[in-house]
């Protein structure tokens, strides 16, 4: 039986009344698993046949996103390392479903680890426009940046900076962003025993302080017209209603987007806040005994612009893009000569890649920044784009990140695997094959694995030492 905090049952009993017998029952069930499909690596149709023994049934408030079996284990899958789905806290999806990121939209993800709320925007963008992706814990952002290289995220850059230290990069820059902002946690309660050790009412003082501090930051960078979600997993007024309440009055360009919803959401709560502003009943949440999934506090605002025209253009672009500096790009010719001949021998379906000019040398690493991305210098940047190439000596050798990028059709030479010996490639051994030797992307049942090499009757193991493990 799960012991809750006690200051934290009375605040729930006083908040919820009558309801509060059944949201404490629902402490004794078992939780929602859920996980997520991602676009960019296949379709729905075919998703739904390969994993149909995982028992899946729709989430209702992310169309991508379903509940499975917990027996199955997909996370101890060859499919979850080709990055065919991303296994997440079913409420959590909800928070990209509200926000709605459009193909070609700029969007932050200002608090982004472990990369759940990223990789689902990545799908939403499907390898346009600029995602920009940032969590200022080194160890969660080298995670982040890891889950973003597995998901195939092309037009990403993987960032590890403080809110505010953000600001001076992307003025006003941004379509849409996500705050989901480090809270106390209440809503994990019945998933994570930490949580609920941890918890303490001066801890519930402290986050609300917080996130007021990323809102702040996260005004600044958002454009005329833009929007952007706020999120927290956890009941405390102080950060969810009250935490809105607070943001608006000072930030009188900001509105509750009131005429969005989802399936399975309830209303925020007026009442809870300190002014009882009528429109926080358009906030969100999820409650775990009115939904399937764990608790969590949403609310979509939008940054209202001084009038119609400057709306467009700053959608567009123009009034920002003017006054922007971009990174210094590789101008050597050989190099660049080197990389589309690359790109020609492996993957000549991805022609639109060699068809770009960011081309950024980091270290003896070369990326494809995304086109929109400004000049970075002197952030700490784990990712700035998509990694193509090592560069070795005088020759260059494809990335993983290029290879979990790509689909099939994309690619010069193909090698199938069932997914025994793709268990197997992921451990590192080379596997027995035959084929036109060179670079061959690796695949099971359509999903990149990542680069082998024919010779001499086998298929060598180039899958990254360091991602290599027993399934």
């Amino acid at each position: 039986m799960i012991q809750l905090p006690a200051e934290f049952e009375e605040r729930m009993k006083q908040l919820l009344g009558g309801e509060y017998c059944w949201f404490a029952e629902s402490y004794e069930k078992e939780r929602a698993q859920g996980l997520r499909m991602n676009r960019l690596k296949g379709e729905r149709e075919d998703f739904l046949r390969q994993f149909a023994d995982f028992g899946l049934r729709p989430v209702p408030w992310a169309a991508d996103g379903f509940y499975y079996d917990g027996e199955t284990r997909p996370g101890k899958s060859p499919y979850h390392e080709a990055g065919a789905y991303y296994i997440q806290e079913p409420s959590a999806m909800s928070v990209v479903s509200l926000l709605d990121p459009r193909p070609g939209e700029r969007v932050l993800d200002l608090c982004a680890a472990p990369g759940g709320k990223t990789s689902h925007a990545a799908s939403l963008l499907g390898g346009t426009g600029l995602l920009v992706s940032n969590e200022i814990h080194p160890a969660r952002a080298r995670i982040l940046s890891q889950n973003v290289e597995r998901m195939g995220c092309r037009e990403t850059a993987v960032t590890s900076a403080s809110p505010a230290e953000l600001i001076p990069y992307f003025p006003e820059y941004f379509d849409c962003m996500i705050v989901d902002a480090p809270c106390s946690g209440e809503g994990m309660f019945r998933k994570d025993e930490e949580a609920r050790l941890q918890w303490s009412a001066e801890n519930v003082r402290l986050c609300a302080e917080r996130q007021q501090e990323i809102l702040e930051a996260a005004a600044s960078m958002l454009r005329p017209g833009g929007r952007l979600v706020y999120s927290t997993c956890t009941f405390a007024p102080e950060e969810d209603e009250q935490a809105v309440d607070r943001f608006l009055e000072r930030h009188g360009e900001f509105s509750v987007v009131k005429d969005r919803t989802l399936p399975g959401l309830s209303a925020g709560h007026p009442e809870w806040s300190e002014s009882g502003r009528p429109d926080l009943a358009g906030t969100h949440r999820i409650w775990p005994h009115l939904a399937e999934g764990e608790g969590h506090f949403l609310a979509l605002l939008e940054k209202k612009a001084e009038s119609p025209k400057e709306s467009e253009e700053a959608g567009r672009g123009k009034k920002r893009g003017n006054r922007m500096k971009f990174p210094a790009y590789v101008k050597d010719k050989a190099l660049l000569r080197g990389v589309r001949d690359l790109l020609k021998e492996v993957c000549p379906g991805a022609k639109e890649l060699g068809d770009r000019e960011e081309w950024f040398l980091f270290g003896d690493q070369l990326y494809l920044l995304p086109r929109e991305l400004p000049d970075f210098s002197g952030l700490r940047v784990l990712r700035p784009g998509l990694h193509v190439a090592s560069v070795c000596r005088s020759r260059l050798e494809p990335a993983h990140a290029l290879a979990a990028s790509l689909r099939e059709g994309e690619a010069a030479r193909i090698c199938r695997l069932s997914e025994e010996e793709a268990r197997k490639f992921i451990n590192g051994e080379a596997l027995p094959r035959s084929g036109e030797k060179g670079w061959t992307l690796v695949t099971v049942d359509g999903y990149s694995l990542g680069w082998g090499k024919q010779a001499g009757g086998m298929l060598k193991n180039h899958y990254p030492k360091g991602l290599r493990r027993q399934l």
